[in-house]
């Protein structure tokens, strides 16, 4: 039976002088670690008969030790309290010397920057509710070395039932890799490409310059896509497997125009899939939020053989809870697997099962209908600050919209923005430098980011700096 008073008090690590009674050295050894600082005011220290048994000593060798700081004021000793560092006992440090201040600036007081969902709406009463819940029913084997290289079976089977629900995807649990997001997933997929020998990946004309930097740094040229209102021209995609052996697309909503892929260009992509053998990368980022259409379900569900789904919890909850998902067509997982590998750990398991839990008990559905009517309300204020002076698109779904501005202004409008001190993209930031495009002047607005407390002096900053 364990002993209650063995589990007071912090560790001690004291070095006993040698040549010196046992007493006098350890009264010496805790009165330098108090001094000095080793041991900050307010540390708990062990009881005596804890110290004792873990230094080998008797006990009222400890003791007496204890009694000689008290009364030397290093320690205090209360009823109910123990024994602790007092208050007093500081350590000494030289006076730094003078230094001259200057002035330093900090980053843009107001920020619209697309990406980020706002991060105090955070559930983190009900996150909480949910680990304390999933802390309680883990197994014990959640805890060790061992595990799944596709994740806690937990996580996978609730994603399994809440993707065919919500986004229309295929989704066997034994089908579902867990990672740390989707730059992750996408490190994972390039590499598995680049091991099948292929040598170009087609993209958007519009998209994220550090998702084609994945691809090109494992090997893979990018190939650019035209977009236009009817998201990417999944036509021109053309070429034996083995050169442009897959293609990445954000169907649902493209990013940063905020197109939905037309059924057409749907099945032109399937299609291409199909015939050469080539495979789709989903980027399903934000399609949990829509506001003035039906939902666009998942392209995956066309041809769950040839598409690989990419989902995270990034911007339906947090980027910092780095979760991420992909479902792999069954021809692909153990290659996707075997790159993986049983020691590369993206996640801890207890946060997998507390999404598990989240998501299972409603509190996920939940969190997403409340934060979806946040950002209507906002994307609405937007749309009515920016009050007609420009064209607002992509805007039916998603956390961002693009404020088209007249020909040739897009530079001079984020100057104005800085000055305003205000950080928002223009369009050109996302283009390809290969892509042939027709000229666009034009905003990425991303109006997730904000908290509630800067939502209105930071529209009033962009309606400042608008034409």
């Amino acid at each position: 039976m364990t002993e209650s008073w063995a589990t007071f008090g912090a560790d001690l690590h004291l070095d006993l002088s040698a040549g010196r009674g046992l007493r006098a050295g350890l009264t010496e050894a805790l009165r330098e670690a108090a001094r000095s600082g080793r041991l900050p005011a307010g540390t708990r220290l062990p009881s005596s008969r804890s110290l004792a048994a873990d230094l080998g000593i008797a006990r009222n060798t400890v003791a007496e030790a204890y009694a000689e700081l008290v009364a030397e004021g290093w320690l205090t000793a209360r009823q109910g309290s123990g024994t602790r560092v007092a208050e007093r006992a500081r350590p000494r440090r030289p006076a730094a010397p003078a230094r001259v201040r200057r002035p330093v600036r900090g980053g843009p007081s107001y920020s619209l920057m697309p990406g980020s969902p706002d991060l105090a709406g955070f559930p983190r009463a009900a996150w909480l509710s949910a680990a304390r819940r999933a802390l309680t029913g883990a197994p014990n084997e959640a805890f060790g070395y061992e595990g799944d290289a596709r994740g806690r079976v937990e996580l996978r089977r609730a994603l399994a039932d809440y993707l065919a629900r919500a986004r229309g995807v295929y989704a066997d649990p034994e089908r579902i890799v867990l990672c740390a997001g989707f730059v992750h997933g996408l490190k994972l997929l390039a590499r598995v490409l680049r091991a099948r020998r292929v040598r170009e990946v087609a993209v958007e004309g519009y998209g994220l310059d550090y998702h084609r930097d994945v691809l090109v740094r494992a090997g893979l040229r990018t190939r650019p896509l035209g977009v236009d209102g009817d998201g990417a021209r999944t036509g021109e995609l053309t070429g034996p497997a083995g050169v442009t052996g897959a293609v990445l697309l954000t169907p649902a909503h493209q990013f940063p125009t905020g197109a939905a892929l037309t059924p057409a260009r749907r099945a032109a992509a399937v299609d291409w899939a199909r015939t050469t053998g080539g495979l789709i990368l989903e980027d399903d980022y934000d399609g949990e939020f829509r506001y003035d259409r039906q939902p666009v379900g998942a392209l995956q569900g066309l041809d769950p053989d040839r598409v690989v789904y990419l989902g995270t919890a990034s911007k339906s909850l947090a980027p910092g809870l780095r979760m991420g998902w992909m479902v792999v067509p069954p021809g692909l997982l153990d290659e996707v697997l075997a790159v993986k590998g049983l020691s590369d750990r993206t996640s801890s398991a207890l946060e997998q099962l507390t999404l598990a839990e989240f998501i299972t008990s409603g509190a996920y559905d939940r969190h997403v209908r409340g934060m979806r009517l946040r950002y209507r309300r906002r994307r609405d204020e937007l749309v009515a600050a920016v009050g007609g002076r420009v064209a607002v698109s992509g805007i039916a779904a998603g956390l961002h919209a693009v404020l088209d501005l007249p020909a040739g202004t897009e530079r001079s409008v984020l100057q104005s923005a800085a000055w305003q001190d205000l950080a928002v993209c223009g369009l050109a930031r996302f283009r390809h430098p290969q892509a042939e495009l027709a000229a666009r002047d034009a905003l990425v607005v991303g109006y997730g980011t904000p908290p509630d407390s800067a939502w209105a002096p930071t529209l009033s900053a962009l309606a400042a700096a608008l034409p």
